[in-house]
């Protein structure tokens, strides 16, 4: 199998289950606060791979259909919670946007990195380590790696301490990632798979700052990756946002 046959039938299958949950929540089957299947049961009845199922159920919190409580489960939203503060796909129409909302992560994260270098148990570095893991993998499965991209910055979150910062990140949901909007990773210069472990080598270092109790290199290290994400945005020029 090709690598472009792979990664086509990899979005074909994501899709697929987001119509098929987001019908089901539309038509009234799936009601509001109702708890959806787990990965588990929806890998068996799509038959297909968690990666896959985490993808469209990060699709569907980034329209506003779901909300992720993590450790509990992945719920339909009430309708009143729409208007509830959250960075909407409206709000990300333009590469420009995507930046300005990196701009807020750098002031909002950089903090939490520190603290999470001060804070951190060793729970939260095993969760930590489990995200990085995840994201390895996801590169060699030809995904986007933002359900793990966006795991590691909510782990790093709850490191913290304090549960306000996971809950900013939690209203904030995936769409904060930009390959969540912006086909960064195959449109870069130097390749998708090169794009991509230059982010988890970056994710490696803001760990290892935070793992050694290192306060000013997390917080250097959080800056830096942000920074480069909105240059690698710039460079990449990408002309289509993802739909």
């Amino acid at each position: 199998m090709s690598t472009d046959f792979a990664v086509r039938r990899s979005r074909g299958l994501v899709s697929g289950i987001v119509e098929n949950l987001a019908a089901r929540i539309r038509t009234g089957e799936l009601l509001p606060g109702e708890k959806l299947p787990t990965e588990n049961e929806i890998m068996a009845r799509f038959e297909v791979s968690r990666t896959v199922v985490r993808e469209a159920l990060s699709r569907l919190q980034a329209s506003d259909l779901v909300r992720t409580r993590h450790g509990i489960g992945t719920f339909v939203m009430e309708p009143a919670e729409a208007s509830t503060f959250r960075i909407r796909s409206s709000d990300l129409a333009t590469v420009a946007d995507v930046i300005s909302v990196l701009e807020l992560r750098i002031s909002l994260e950089t903090e939490t990195a520190g603290l999470a270098a001060q804070r951190r148990t060793q729970a939260n570095l095993k969760a930590m380590a489990a995200a990085l893991q995840a994201f390895e993998q996801s590169i060699q499965q030809d995904s986007d790696a933002v359900p793990p991209d966006f795991q590691f910055h909510m782990e790093v979150a709850r490191a913290t301490g304090n549960r306000h910062f996971a809950d900013l990140m939690t209203h904030l949901g995936t769409m904060i990632i930009p390959r969540a909007r912006v086909n960064t990773p195959e449109s870069a210069p130097e390749g998708r798979l090169r794009y991509l472990q230059r982010v988890h080598d970056e994710h490696e270092r803001i760990f290892q700052a935070i793992r050694a109790r290192d306060v000013e290199a997390a917080r250097a290290a959080m800056r830096t990756h942000l920074s480069n994400s909105s240059r690698r945005l710039q460079a990449a020029r990408a002309p289509k946002l993802s739909r």
